[in-house]
């Protein structure tokens, strides 16, 4: 007795065509956003520019961090006191929020924002009065020359 063969009916690919086209803008490409979010988190993190510019650099690795100057030009043009990232070949402009600190290698010291960047400048030094503590004064040199150090205040000589 010959076997009966059984044909199973294949499904419709129309279903799956039609809903393809029901997606949201940017669910084809999940890997770009993806990618591109972990690009500035990983030129975000260590909360550090390499200078601080009014115009772009022309030779410029992705990853790079920028501190973009007031009355900024070309790619940056608009984008004043923002943070500038080279993400895939491209800029991307991050705004600072209030109590945004970064630490600016170019010039070694430490920048925060408040409306505008700022830096901590160094206090004069101590001079004058009735009674004069030289240890104290002493003291008051290194507190400020380990402020220095650490980029909190600028170099000797700088301001």
């Amino acid at each position: 007795m010959a076997r009966r063969r059984s044909f199973i009916q294949q499904p419709s690919r129309r279903p799956c065509a039609d809903r393809s086209t029901a997606m949201l803008p940017g669910q084809a490409q999940k890997e770009f956003f993806v990618n591109q979010a972990l690009g500035m988190i990983d030129a975000l993190l260590p909360r550090s520019v390499t200078a601080a510019r009014a115009e772009p650099p022309a030779d410029v690795a992705d990853g790079a961090c920028y501190r973009v100057l007031p009355n900024a030009t070309g790619d940056w043009s608009d984008k004043d006191e923002a943070l500038a990232v080279r993400i895939g070949g491209a800029w991307q402009f991050v705004d600072p929020a209030p109590g945004t600190s970064v630490f600016d290698r170019s010039e070694r010291k430490l920048f925060f924002y408040d409306n505008s960047w700022q830096a901590a400048s160094e206090p004069p030094a101590a001079s004058g009065g009735d009674t004069i503590d030289a240890e104290a004064r002493e003291t008051i040199a290194q507190i400020v020359e380990a402020l220095r150090a650490i980029g909190i205040l600028p170099a000797a000589g700088t301001n």
